[in-house]
């Protein structure tokens, strides 16, 4: 299934895949409660975080098709022992889950790779982000911020896009969204703000078991939003000069534009007023915004009716 995941996200566009290791005697106990009673087959979260673990071995596989797939493989650790193991396998970033902002020995040992630090702030107040990004400095650590709102699914009103500029200022670090929405619409609107990275839960159907699906985008979803920050990265990297994009659009101004003409027939020595003229397509003519240079003037030689006007025939 790991495996399948890798194919399916490679085939998205999508830059980087991201699993969690889990170390189940490493890092939880009996008492360990559910966040969500879902599992048919495990009596306790202990019990199934047991039956979830990969070897080594197997991780060492899915790195390398990851790599394979020109996918960066990424792990979130949960524990010392998983962050020693994905040391040999290789991380190139470090994903730091809400519950571990702070776990202050776990993130020395990170930072100890010198890959940068992925803090997720889902779970955590101002205060404890402070005192994880003063981790991460003091640590000497490349590090960025996830703007995380830990419900699942998020609902419009707690995806806070808000705090994507107000984390950039205040800790003056790439800022991400770690989004929960089981929609693409929060990482394209991100995007527009400037968004650094951007993680998304994924699901190969709608119809696949387990307590994540419904804040889970499928994989089609994903391409969808791999094509919209796309067009939303070039988009606000290709600023429009509007007087140069005017000129390139010379052509449809003229058909599209309107010219001052004759609303009648019109002899010469005819005085031009509001009530013989009209405005018509196409724009090769006096534009109706020069109204006022024409009211009142005389013409010197005949106009048929829907001809343009022009200043030379006036006096």
């Amino acid at each position: 299934m790991a495996h399948a995941f890798v194919d399916a996200v490679a085939n998205t566009g999508a830059d980087a895949i991201k699993f969690q290791t889990h170390i189940a005697s490493e890092e939880s106990t009996e008492r360990e409660p559910w966040r969500v009673k879902f599992s048919y087959q495990d009596e306790t979260r202990l019990d199934y975080w047991r039956r979830m673990e990969f070897t080594e071995e197997q991780w060492v596989e899915l790195a390398k098709h990851a790599r394979e797939r020109n996918l960066v493989m990424i792990s979130s650790a949960f524990s010392a022992k998983a962050v020693e193991l994905l040391i040999r396998v290789g991380m190139p970033a470090w994903k730091i889950a809400s519950g571990e902002v702070g776990n202050r020995p776990l993130l020395e040992l990170m930072a100890s790779t010198d890959a940068p630090l992925l803090i997720s702030t889902g779970m955590a107040s101002f205060e404890e982000i402070d005192s994880a990004v003063g981790n991460a400095k003091a640590l000497g650590a490349e590090h960025a911020v996830f703007q995380t709102t830990s419900a699942y699914p998020t609902t419009p009103d707690q995806v806070g896009l808000n705090l994507i500029p107000l984390l950039r200022a205040r800790y003056d670090c790439p800022v991400g969204l770690s989004d929960h929405s089981g929609t693409i619409f929060p990482g394209v609107a991100a995007t527009a703000l400037g968004l650094d990275l951007l993680e998304v839960h994924v699901a190969l159907s709608r119809e696949m078991f387990g307590p994540d699906v419904s804040s889970s985008v499928t994989t089609s979803e994903l391409k969808k939003l791999v094509e919209g920050v796309r067009f939303v990265e070039q988009a606000l990297a290709s600023p429009v000069d509007k007087d140069a994009f005017a000129q390139l659009m010379e052509p449809l101004r003229s058909t599209f534009f309107k010219s001052i003409v004759a609303a009648k027939d019109l002899a010469a020595g005819e005085v031009i007023s509001s009530e013989n003229i009209a405005f018509k397509k196409p724009g090769d003519g006096l534009r109706p915004d020069q109204i006022d240079r024409i009211l009142g003037l005389t013409l010197t030689k005949p106009v048929r009716s829907d001809q343009p006007l022009r200043l030379e025939d006036l006096k």
